[in-house]
């Protein structure tokens, strides 16, 4: 990388601060940093264990990013402009392709993510999970039942699969009748739930539960629990190009590049 590419990357400098440093215009920096071209890093191929996310700036234009949670290597990139399950299931086949030996996947509950990668395990991120119930039942849930919920799920993170199996299974037996209570509409007779947002929760959990403990089923191959450590690389990029508003997108693309190095 060049010193002064890596003074604007790394060291937060911006155009005027550059300029002043070095008595020019800012133009003239400009036109300098034009011409660095980044230098992806060679990735060889090798067993991985693959943590997967794309985060945006913007409602258009998101990064997918496929890492290896081992070497904490980025393996992969794709721009994208929306989220999808084919892409990432484009990215594990390009990298099968590339020859890596793709032994589990960490990546969030999106619909349909969970599936379609034949015998390889995928862990579900229990951080996201966590958000899943967040939404449902609120920081600060007013009923006894949800707050229950929420400490059974405060815990997802830091307990092994038979303990939190176990909560789940006590607070239904307690709560069960009560999630399936039904409401009348007076109006037309219809009936519905009465505790949707509670019910969703449970379900939530429910579902995604032989996905949110495969690290400990294949507790050899030491698969993280969440996908921490692609977001905390997400973070640290977005804090560094936000002393850089207003790129162009072939600026912003050359800076992610850079500092992505895939």
């Amino acid at each position: 990388m060049s010193i002064l590419y890596e003074e604007y990357q790394k060291g937060k400098q911006t155009y005027e601060q550059l300029a002043d440093k070095y008595n020019c215009s800012t133009k003239t920096i400009k036109r300098k940093l034009d011409k660095y071209s980044p230098i992806a890093s060679k990735v060889e191929p090798r067993a991985v264990i693959v943590l997967m996310d794309t985060t945006y700036w913007g409602r258009k234009f998101g990064v997918m990013l496929f890492r290896d949670s081992i070497t904490k290597e980025n393996l992969l990139k794709y721009y994208v402009k929306n989220e999808t399950v084919y892409k990432y299931k484009e990215g594990i086949r390009e990298l099968i392709t590339m020859g890596f030996e793709v032994k589990s996947i960490v990546c969030d509950g999106k619909p349909g993510l969970l599936k379609g990668f034949g015998d390889t395990p995928v862990q579900m991120c229990q951080f996201h999970q966590k958000q899943i119930i967040k939404r449902y039942l609120t920081k600060r849930p007013k009923l006894i039942a949800s707050i229950e919920l929420k400490q059974i799920v405060d815990i997802l993170c830091v307990t092994d699969k038979e303990s939190f199996e176990g909560a789940l299974g006590d607070w239904y037996l307690k709560w069960g009748d009560f999630l399936n209570e039904r409401t009348t509409n007076l109006e037309n007779g219809k009936s519905f739930y009465t505790h949707k947002r509670l019910r969703s929760a449970y379900n939530s959990l429910t579902r995604n539960f032989k996905n949110l403990f495969v690290w400990y089923d294949n507790y050899e191959l030491k698969i993280p629990n969440t996908t921490n450590g692609i977001d905390g690389h997400f973070s640290d990029l977005k804090n560094k190009l936000r002393n850089h508003n207003g790129l162009s997108e072939h600026r912003k693309k050359k800076f992610i590049d850079s500092y992505l190095r895939v």
